[in-house]
């Protein structure tokens, strides 16, 4: 299945059926009066959130939808019959964006959540609503509301709890598949990564999501290598596990380059916690191990841990880091969530 994370749709509710200018006309019944129906309610286009997607690749495929229009209403006082709704089902994480790709209309982040984004037209009056004492064989309707045209795009961050930062060929994808059972490629060249990946890491019969994106070089807030886009992917996560190349001859700018590019994107992602770990130490010796673990955290200003994917070595440790700060980000937001909770009596 191919991943694709943006998409551009075309929407339009249904308009309301028109209403009807009817007389009721029968034998022997002398003052039959008005009896035109009212038109039907034109169709909403509606997002829901389904279970069992993780890409918005139906889109690629279909970016036009349009709902029903409502029937317009008829003699013998019979209202017309509604436009069906039209649904967009998107995966857990996609966000709902206005044309243009800053105003957040909807933040699908729940399994059966449903947004109304084109309400459908109301339905016109019939000429049986405008009978009055003095008017008694009105000749007017009224029409439909007309329908409700937008364009929006559907942007998709995976939700996981933990996200992998580095530059391509930090052992991102090597991590991946020494801690879960997802199979990233895994090879040799920068950039081996096109799309993120989503692995299930257990670790003290707990479990958690990590999230893998492409990596990051510099200038990629600007556009450079696969740019930034895939960021978003690692906005909803608790904490930012952030590789860096051991075997690196500039380990500290290495560093300094991931974060120069998390201040660029901007939002809340350069401020998340993070947990900062020397990968690949399988290929240093003591030595080497000790002056780069003390450089990179000068320029950290923390701590930084040890450990190779390949070797497995400190792998365990990271793994328990990782969760310790996904429970206390967990614990963050029930305590955010009492205080907001109002006091009833």
């Amino acid at each position: 299945m191919k991943f694709l994370d943006l998409a551009k749709v075309y929407i339009r509710s249904g308009a309301g059926g028109g209403g009807a200018v009817s007389f009721h006309r029968e034998k022997f019944v002398e003052y039959g009066g008005p009896d035109g129906g009212d038109g039907g309610r034109g169709g909403d286009v509606v997002v829901q959130c389904v279970d069992g997607l993780n890409t918005l690749i139906d889109f690629r495929y279909q970016q036009h939808f349009f709902a029903k229009n409502g029937v317009p209403g008829m003699g013998k006082q019979r209202t017309g019959a509604d436009g069906d709704d039209i649904v967009l089902r998107v995966p857990v994480g996609t966000e709902v964006l206005d044309e243009d790709q800053k105003t957040v209309i909807a933040d699908m982040t729940a399994v059966g959540q449903r947004v109304i984004l084109a309400k459908g037209g109301n339905g016109g009056f019939g000429n049986l609503h405008f009978k009055s004492s003095t008017n008694q064989a009105p000749r007017r309707a009224n029409p439909g509301q007309e329908a409700v045209e937008r364009t929006l795009w559907l942007r998709l961050k995976l939700i996981a709890d933990a996200g992998l930062l580095g530059l391509p060929n930090a052992g991102k994808s090597t991590f991946l598949a020494a801690t879960s059972n997802a199979r990233p490629k895994i090879a040799d060249y920068p950039f081996t990564t096109l799309h993120p990946n989503l692995g299930v890491v257990g670790i003290d019969n707990a479990e958690y999501v990590v999230a893998d994106i492409p990596g990051l070089i510099e200038g990629a807030s600007e556009g450079r290598g696969i740019g930034d886009r895939f960021l978003g992917h690692v906005e909803r996560c608790a904490v930012l596990l952030h590789l860096i190349d051991g075997t690196s001859d500039t380990v500290v700018e290495d560093y300094k380059t991931i974060i120069g590019e998390l201040e660029a994107y901007g939002g809340e992602l350069a401020a998340k916690d993070r947990v900062t770990v020397l990968n690949k130490i399988d290929a240093l010796d003591d030595e080497e191990r000790a002056d780069l673990k003390a450089d990179l955290e000068k320029a950290v200003g923390g701590r930084v841990m040890l450990m190779s994917g390949v070797s497995r070595e400190g792998l365990d440790a990271v793994l328990r880091k990782v969760r310790a700060e996904i429970e206390a980000d967990r614990a963050r937001e029930r305590a955010a969530g009492a205080e907001e909770e109002p006091w009833r009596p």
